[in-house]
């Protein structure tokens, strides 16, 4: 049975990845006028090139102070031990697409609107990286993705 994706629905979505390293992988790629909720980042150490190299999940997208396009903005960065797991499920939000590039910083509702109205075409997104090449991590990720198109 296909899953219903149209206006207006709530669907909880996982991904897995397998051998993530500092190249890092995309988490979730923003979909226009949807609002991602992460539900949990769960990160195992397979294998590190250094005993307490990091893993980190990060945002690329708008900078709503300088008003600015695709920045990255960190979510979290956890030194690591090798068969250590460690568990992001502190909830948070964001949107599928930046705002329509306003002055910053964000100052009044017009400001808060545009942020919320993902007016803009650069997709922002969440990754999901390691700290050194052969550093190895593996990842799962539950959301929630609200489509509002």
């Amino acid at each position: 049975m296909a899953i219903a994706r149209g206006a207006g629905t709530e669907i909880i979505r996982s991904i897995f990845l397998e051998d993530v390293n500092s190249t890092g992988r995309v988490l979730i790629y923003g979909v226009q006028h949807h609002i991602y909720t992460i539900l949990n980042i769960s990160v195992f150490a397979m294998t590190l090139n250094a005993d307490r190299d990091y893993c980190k999940a990060y945002l690329t997208g708008y900078d709503s102070n300088a008003g600015t396009t695709a920045q990255i903005i960190n979510v979290f960065n956890n030194d690591m031990s090798v068969g250590q797991t460690y568990v992001w499920n502190d909830k948070f939000s964001f949107n599928g697409h930046e705002p329509t590039d306003f002055t910053g910083p964000m100052d009044d509702a017009t400001k808060q609107d545009a942020i919320a109205d993902q007016g803009s075409s650069v997709a922002q997104k969440l990754t999901i990286a390691g700290e050194h090449a052969s550093d190895t991590f593996d990842v799962t990720c539950t959301y929630i993705d609200q489509n509002n198109s």
